[in-house]
């Protein structure tokens, strides 16, 4: 999301609190629960060049969340109660899951003691390859490769790109337009397109997986802890909507059976990596399915209704984002009310998109392409 857009939607956010808005809807919007999607806990908030400070937030913050839910009444439970809880309609309250992607290390250092000093259940999705230390954190060699260096050339579209990248504010375009662009593309293409970046700039990825993830060790001591559940997050934290449909579900499967070696119990739930409509949809859910898993989990915004019972393999999620960590705005997530909001103008959106003439749409795609 763009400065300009984040300054809009925190705006919108703070209009619903400050009217009573939010609050005044909520009863229609806020449905069963809500699952709570976390990447890194880390006590120091980054300052200067950092795009991907969003997937940190501080252990303060968390533990202001965790408080938060408990005084609204919320209870916050494990992920194998909640299809059982979506099903139950005799029971009206209202309940929160807390959930790690990625396994960093920090979730062991900074966020399980949180965790853990309130009582509260979480699951970590780990990608294999990633507690094997061979994980390709790619989006934040990006990162790291911009940071180091003071110019960086890539090709996009066909074009040759040159971005100077001496301040902060170039930096951020770089990595803003070589990011976005690189979702788009074919997997291994992005990753081999990165670790070109990173090689021109002189920057070693090699020791980056090793060093911010856990290792199978760890996974197995803190998996001891009956708050904690481990989840699927695929083998090498691919798109998997990118995949051909064999490569795919052998990514989800195979995961889910290495972490039920590894960690000698058995797996239930399965995080999507990247998680939007671009990177999860129809196919992989049914891949999911067929596999048996209790649930699976986007990171497509919202939260989860009754109708979710008949769709389990795609469960929405709400980020606790590293630029959002203010209780205003976690009070009105936990509402609904935005994302009733934000779906329904994507409904318009498309809607309008479809009425269009199709020779006026094919224009207007045309000018996007240009």
């Amino acid at each position: 999301m763009s400065e300009p857009s984040k300054f809009i939607f925190k705006s919108v956010l703070k209009a619903l609190h400050y009217s009573g808005l939010a609050k005044a809807m909520a009863p229609v919007a806020r449905g069963h629960g809500v699952i709570f999607m976390l990447h890194r806990v880390c006590p120091v908030e980054d300052a200067g060049f950092s795009p991907n400070r969003i997937l940190k937030v501080t252990p303060k913050f968390l533990e202001h969340v965790i408080t938060l839910v408990k005084r609204s009444g919320i209870d916050i439970i494990s992920l194998d109660d909640v299809p059982a809880r979506i099903k139950d309609k005799d029971n009206k309250r209202r309940f929160a899951c807390f959930t790690l992607d990625d396994g960093y290390r920090d979730n062991i250092d900074h966020a399980y003691p949180v965790f853990k000093k309130h009582n509260v259940p979480f699951t970590i999705y780990l990608p294999t390859a990633f507690a094997d230390g061979e994980g390709d954190l790619w989006w934040l060699v990006l990162q790291e490769s911009i940071l180091k260096a003071d110019r960086i050339q890539t090709t996009i579209d066909g074009a040759r790109r040159i971005f100077t990248t001496r301040t902060q504010k170039q930096k951020d375009t770089a990595f803003n337009d070589i990011y976005w662009w690189l979702r788009s593309q074919p997997e291994q293409e992005a990753r081999r397109i990165v670790s070109g970046i990173a090689k021109d700039a002189g920057y070693d990825a090699s020791p980056l997986c090793s060093d911010l993830v856990m290792t199978w060790d760890q996974a197995r001591a803190l998996a001891k802890d009956p708050l904690v559940t481990f989840g699927g997050h695929t083998c090498r934290h691919l798109a998997l909507a990118k995949l051909p449909a064999n490569e795919a579900r052998r990514e989800i499967a195979e995961s889910i059976v290495r972490l039920e070696r590894e960690l000698g119990r058995p797996c239930h739930h399965f995080s999507y990596p990247y998680g939007d409509a671009g990177s999860a949809g129809v196919r992989e859910f049914e891949f999911v399915t067929s596999l048996g898993l209790a649930t699976a989990v986007t990171t497509r915004k919202g939260h989860v209704y009754a109708h979710h019972q008949d769709h389990m393999s795609a469960l929405p999620r709400i980020s606790l984002n590293g630029d959002y960590q203010d209780l205003r705005y976690v009070s009105v997530f936990l509402t609904g009310v935005p994302f009733v909001l934000w779906n329904a103008l994507g409904r318009a959106r498309s809607l309008l998109v479809g009425l269009k003439p199709a020779k006026a749409q094919s224009v207007e795609n045309g000018k996007l392409a240009a």
